[in-house]
């Protein structure tokens, strides 16, 4: 019916600057349609859309007639959904991935549905559309490019063959973004070689979540969020049993349950929230830290370096003694351990060996088989917390390996047994220690150190699915089309101040009362410029899945599948009470 290009351009959305490509309008006579996009086309956000498995968007006349009736609207016109090929027929529930068609001189061929994501929303000026495209089964597909060639508005749209396993646009859609999907659709869709890698590597989270026994909790297709639920709600309260100096600067507080019965087991690399009261007459604040024991021990073990002017690591360095009592939350996080029989490396410097060290325990307990590396920066012996500890546990292991590196090394420190090299840990130093490329990966340190070190990792080979990263104090935020902008530090929201429940951004430091103005909790983290993670803003993608820590939510609109339990899809949810989110 319509050929639509369309060359991405700057427009303005709520205060941001987004650059985006999908306002697209039809073309006369005919373009080439190449290996990437159609003359005349392009995409803003290339992480989302385009690329070779999204070259051609395409979407479907008896959806625009389907529209217009469930939204009252009679203004669309071709490409308003962001489609280059507007056509007659070949509806979601009958067009398969992998089946190929001929249009005009071209081949092409059906690789996945659309990508939901908010901009459809914002051309459409329907907020919710990225939601509804999903719950009505009307998403549209991509097409990829087999042979290139010339096409035009009239072409007859002739298929010439089926897609295996006959799985249609909707029921692959269906697979990751609706609940209620079996192991069999899952195993089918892996099974067609047409189906882009990013949904196969979704749809195969999906049935590893199953294979672990964790269906039901959550969507690890589409979070990386998803896992086990916390052990309990809220908090609860723990006697201090231990207090151990590490370092100069490093403390580790072993926690222990009250009445010293049995504390759940906790996963290598989760961490823990405090919540502490500085003084009498001041309010509480949280703070979270890694877990750096051994999982499955008696107590609970966090280590806190004393930050400068850090109100709560200070705090515990200087106050705190055995037998105080502290609320604590579940052990949380995705920073975890997995289960395999590829080497490990364990990559960090700083404070940031606290939940690699707990990983070490882990394989150690376990008597892994593995090849481990551990690999730590520091300044100095005075500096470097859990060395005789991490030498122990290395001992223990078969197929151990280390490297210390100390960047300011004094001058009584031992070069071969306190340290193994000046300077910085680098990939390569990596590569000439002869660290394998086919590694897990978990990284865990300073935000330069993990930026730079992700970078050349993946530079020197190493896929991004073997690379595990923590970091201590606010993520990097995923705003997908929004211009970049100097980031400010994560402060109360502007006034009016709220009068609602209290909301806790944890790793930002930010408490303030809701103000209703707000439509969710992802536009009240937004006006504190607590870094954010979203995509559709609408409860389809689960970009924005957070950890909840303490409190209680209602969605509007409902997300099409809930988030974990303890966790919260902020771009839809609302306090019920004060809330304290990992943010």
């Amino acid at each position: 019916m319509s050929v639509n290009v369309g060359l991405p351009r700057d427009i303005t959305w709520r205060g941001e600057t987004v650059h985006t490509g999908i306002w697209k309008a039809p073309v006369r006579g005919r373009r080439m349609a190449r290996r990437l996009n159609i003359d005349g086309d392009g995409q803003g956000d290339l992480a989302g859309h385009g690329g070779e498995q999204r070259a051609v968007m395409v979407y479907q006349m008896d959806s625009y007639h389907y529209w217009e009736g469930c939204l009252s609207r009679n203004d669309f016109t071709f490409g308003q959904f962001g489609e280059n090929l507007t056509i007659e027929g070949l509806p979601d529930d009958e067009v398969c991935i992998g089946d190929r068609y001929r249009i005009g001189g071209a081949l092409f061929e059906v690789t996945q549905p659309r990508v939901t994501c908010y901009r459809v929303g914002i051309r459409t000026d329907e907020p919710q559309m990225a939601a509804l495209l999903v719950s009505h089964h009307r998403p549209g597909f991509y097409f990829r490019v087999l042979e290139e060639g010339e096409i035009g508005a009239g072409d007859e749209i002739r298929k010439v063959a089926d897609g295996p396993e006959h799985m249609s646009v909707t029921e692959i859609d269906a697979l990751l973004y609706l609940p209620g999907h079996t192991r069999g659709q899952l195993e089918r869709s892996l099974r067609i070689p047409a189906l882009s890698p990013g949904w196969k590597s979704s749809l195969q989270a999906l049935i590893d979540q199953e294979a672990s026994g964790a269906s039901g909790k959550g969507n690890a297709g589409l979070t990386a969020t998803a896992g086990p639920p916390p052990a309990w709600s809220g908090f609860r309260s723990l006697r201090v049993a231990r207090v151990d100096r590490e370092s100069a600067n490093v403390v580790s507080l072993s926690l222990e349950a009250s009445d010293m019965s049995s504390l759940p087991a906790s996963l290598p690399g989760q961490f823990l929230v405090l919540r502490l009261r500085i003084k009498p007459e001041a309010p509480t604040i949280l703070r979270n830290y890694s877990m750096s024991g051994e999982p499955g021990a008696r107590t609970y073990r966090v280590s806190v370096k004393r930050e400068i002017q850090g109100v709560a690591s200070t705090f515990l360095h200087n106050h705190v003694t055995v037998g105080d009592i502290f609320d604590v939350s579940a052990p949380r996080g995705s920073f975890t351990l997995r289960p395999g029989e590829e080497p490990v490396v364990l990559l960090s410097a700083g404070i940031g060996a606290t939940p690699v060290l707990a990983m070490l325990h882990a394989l150690v307990s376990a008597g892994s088989p593995r090849q481990v590396w551990w690999l730590y920066g520091a300044h100095n012996r005075n500096d470097h917390p859990f060395a005789k500890e991490s030498r122990e546990l290395l001992k223990a292991l078969a197929r151990s390996r280390s490297y210390i590196a100390y960047s300011k090394p004094s001058p009584e420190d031992r070069l071969g047994e306190d340290y193994d090299g000046p300077g910085h840990l680098s990939v390569p130093l990596l590569d000439r220690l002869g660290v394998p490329r086919n590694a897990d990966f978990y990284l865990c340190g300073p935000t330069p150190f993990l930026s730079s070190f992700t970078a050349g990792l993946k530079a020197w080979g190493v896929a991004g699915s073997q690379l595990h990263t923590e970091i201590f104090g606010p993520e990097a935020p995923i705003t997908p089309g929004i211009a970049a902008r100097q980031r400010r530090a994560p402060h109360l929201p502007p006034s009016p101040a709220g009068s609602g429940s209290l909301i806790t951004f944890i790793r930002s430091g930010i408490t303030a009362p809701w103000n209703p103005e707000y439509k969710n909790l992802l536009e009240f983290a937004e006006a504190c410029d607590v870094p954010v993670k979203w995509s559709c803003r609408t409860g389809v993608c689960h970009t924005c899945e957070s950890v909840l820590i303490e409190g209680a939510v209602a969605y509007q609109p409902d997300p099409l599948e809930m988030p974990a339990q303890g966790n919260v899809l902020i771009c839809c949810s609302r306090p019920l009470k004060n809330v304290d989110i990992d943010l």
